[in-house]
């Protein structure tokens, strides 16, 4: 193969991320052609309605996906927290590039600049689930939209909350006012990290994508994804999860935000790595009983 097309959204994070992966793949491949196909998905086109009532998860890869699958595209490069955990039929994650910054991040005002009753603006469930935890005194607002278009709706005397990663690939980390600690705010499953799918058949491809796999971050987000298979949801719920390589931590809370679970496996001892996805099912499901009441 002297080629490989590259689906992706066209969002400015995105196509940075695919760029990012079309440069690794060329340096470890010499003379290899790399092309970017874009794709509208769903979640670009519906800006107008919150995420969980339109899909959550996969409203952002579905239509990146299908281009692969037709032939359109030989991989697709995803944010790895926008995949829901169920592997779509036909297609195999080959690569997990090297885990960015996974912390959630205010733009605006700090957690403690936040003034009583102040409104914060996210479109996540888990996020405004989990800020509610520490200060039930927040008025929360919906926030769609590209990354541009998100920065430029910080309301008045408050903040808007994203990903730090998503500013850090872009070289906007100087908006930052706060870095929320993992401990504090559990991130996303995948947060930080891009996942890269081919077609499961298609083996020069996966070979080709074994050279930018990066072991560490395939191993804690695989651990993170079975947390997240076991419990059958995606955006839907408060729900999130963090392997760090010695610790993973887990939270997840009922749809009102009224029962709130967080919790930490030990993982760093843990060597066998089917016993690390069990470890990380029995926490789901531990988390489920205990949200349920």
């Amino acid at each position: 193969m002297t080629s490989v097309r590259i689906a992706t959204r066209g969002s400015a994070q995105a196509r940075t991320q695919a760029t990012a992966v079309a440069d690794l793949l060329r340096a470890h491949h010499r003379g290899l052609n790399v092309e970017l196909v874009f794709v509208d998905t769903t979640g670009d086109q519906r800006q107008d309605v919150p995420l969980h009532t339109i899909g959550g998860q996969g409203v952002f890869v579905k239509e990146v996906q299908a281009a692969v699958l037709a032939g359109r595209a030989d991989i697709a490069v995803h944010s790895a927290k926008d995949l829901p955990s169920t592997p779509a039929d036909g297609l195999v994650i080959a690569a997990f590039g090297e885990r960015r910054d996974p912390r959630d991040v205010l733009v605006g005002r700090s957690l403690a600049d936040l003034g009583q009753g102040a409104t914060v603006a996210t479109g996540s469930v888990r996020r405004r689930s989990q800020l509610t935890a520490i200060r039930p005194d927040l008025h929360f607002v919906e926030l769609r939209g590209n990354i541009p278009t998100r920065l430029e709706k910080i309301p008045v005397d408050g903040s808007i909350v994203m990903a730090a990663a998503a500013l850090e690939i872009l070289g906007w980390s100087d908006r930052v006012s706060e870095y929320i600690d993992v401990q504090v705010m559990v991130p996303a499953v995948g947060q930080g990290c891009v996942a890269i799918e081919c077609r499961e058949d298609d083996q020069q491809t996966r070979d080709i994508l074994h050279a930018i796999d990066h072991a560490l971050s395939r191993r804690a987000v695989e651990h993170e994804r079975a947390f997240l298979a076991e419990l059958g949801s995606g955006c839907s719920l408060p729900v999130g999860a963090y392997d760090d390589g010695s610790t993973m931590l887990v939270y997840l809370a009922s749809d009102d935000a009224a029962q709130h679970h967080f919790a930490s496996i030990t993982t760093g001892h843990i060597s066998s790595h089917d016993d690390l996805l069990h470890a990380s099912r029995s926490a789901a499901r531990t988390a489920r009983d205990s949200v349920a009441g």
